[in-house]
């Protein structure tokens, strides 16, 4: 089958290849043109892009399943397996990988160009072509791009084909950071870790992280409010610099003796949670032939590591369901994904609502039942809570599941406990030193 891909992100690129190698015939059509000659890829328009990133297991199970080439590619190119220690009678578990997913797409991009039956081009997409009620292909800078199938894989600022599905449902994340990647000098050795992904922090008013990368490196992140205009101005470099020189944890990873940065401070965009199905306002599918996959169904805080795993179990199960029948297949789709992604979805919504009140100071209210948040953070002083907390944390069972281990949870809250706070500069203390640094002007 003739097949049109619009966006050559990780979801775009995985579905080409796997639909390639199921017989198909894939044109992938993105704006950008890939990486340059000197090897830089600005990749503009994909604010995510040089963010930190968890690449979790369902990603690798997903590389291993339909181009396990790809996956060694991976680790060739430096990508390391995430390792959960053995404890309490469970064994060491692999998690996911230590990966930028600046090198995920590329080498992504590099097995899809090398892949007989998928062709990249560069343009715009402007529309999906319509024929008898179907999809006839994509409209590519005022040029006709004939397929039988057409994939959306435009992402999460993509509009294509909005009119052929019923509203989503959207909420502000309440939340915005910066970040800078770092590489371990010669010889250094790696700063401090509390957690497999590297080290999480929560200061009065602010979150700090480090994310373990490829290839020694390190992305370092400063998340706030996204209502405070004041920390707004961590965007500085000199601002930037002069935090992560006061925030304990971040101070040891940034020291120049142990590391130095390679990239810019990267401001991040205003952030939202969303899930869109692929049905019109009547219930039906808007356009046979039309499959929307990855960012365009759902998109969850990044601070969750969730998106590139939900985006690639949806294309997963679409490529092992579509036969000659693609509609069949996007019904299935849509119904698995109610089923199966919509849950992330609901509790990133909820578990932010609760983080943005944490970091305005509120306590936790015990008036209602307690969310995801909440109880993961009581799982660190009431191990056993692990049973249940664990595989909700892995993605291997669904945000419901937590509900067994709540009122144990909310016991603890109702005794006065409270997750202990790490010294440290407070949101007020930065605020002051991003005044001394930098003219906010935000």
């Amino acid at each position: 089958m003739e097949t049109a891909i619009a966006g050559a992100g990780p979801t775009g690129l995985f579905t080409a290849i796997a639909l390639a190698r199921r017989g198909h015939r894939v044109t992938v059509v993105d704006r950008d043109g890939g990486p340059a000659a000197d090897g830089s890829w600005p990749r503009r328009g994909v604010m995510q892009f040089h963010h930190p990133h968890g690449v979790r297991q369902q990603v690798v199970d997903a590389l291993e399943a339909e181009m396990p080439d790809v996956r060694d590619a991976l680790a060739a190119a430096g990508a390391e397996t995430s390792i959960v220690p053995a404890a309490n009678g469970r064994p060491a578990m692999a998690i996911g990988l230590r990966c930028r997913r600046s090198l995920l797409e590329r080498v992504l991009r590099e097995a899809a160009l090398a892949q007989d039956g998928v062709t990249l081009v560069r343009g715009h997409v402007d529309d999906v072509l319509r024929s008898r009620g179907r999809a006839a292909g994509l409209r590519v800078d005022g040029r006709e791009l004939r397929a039988g199938l057409v994939v959306n894989a435009s992402g999460r600022a993509g509009h294509l084909a909005d009119d052929l599905r019923a509203p989503g449902e959207s909420a502000d994340c309440g939340l915005a950071y910066v970040s800078r990647h770092y590489a371990l000098r010669p010889g250094a050795e790696p700063g401090p870790v509390n957690n497999p992904i590297g080290l999480m922090s929560r200061f009065p008013g602010y979150l700090a992280a480090v994310f373990l990368q490829d290839d020694r490196t390190v992305s370092v992140l400063i998340a706030r409010l996204s209502s405070d205009r004041e920390l707004a101005g961590l965007r500085a470099p000199a601002a930037f610099e002069a935090a992560v020189r006061l925030v304990p944890g971040l101070d040891a990873w940034t020291a120049p003796a142990r590391s130095e940065p390679i990239s810019p401070v990267l401001p991040g965009g205003h952030l939202h949670n969303s899930y869109r199905g692929q049905r019109d306002e009547r219930g039906r599918v808007g356009l046979p032939g039309l499959v929307h996959l990855g960012d365009t169904v759902c998109t969850t805080n990044p601070t969750g590591g969730r998106g590139i795993a939900t985006s690639l179990l949806q294309t997963r199960r679409f490529v092992r369901a579509l036969g000659t029948d693609a509609e069949a297949a996007t019904l299935e789709l849509d119904a698995w994904c109610a089923e199966r992604i919509r849950p992330w979805f609901d509790d990133h919504r909820a578990w932010d609502r609760d983080q943005v009140r944490q970091l305005a100071g509120e306590d936790v209210d015990l008036d209602r039942p307690l969310t995801s948040g909440h109880i993961v953070a009581a799982a660190e002083r009431d191990p056993s809570l692990m049973r249940v907390v664990g595989p909700y944390l892995s993605m291997t069972a669904l945000p419901a599941t937590l509900a067994e281990v709540e009122p144990a949870a909310r016991a603890m809250y109702a005794s006065g406990w409270r997750p202990p706070v790490p010294d440290g500069p407070s949101r007020d203390d930065l605020a002051a030193l991003v005044r001394r640094t930098v003219a906010v002007t935000v």
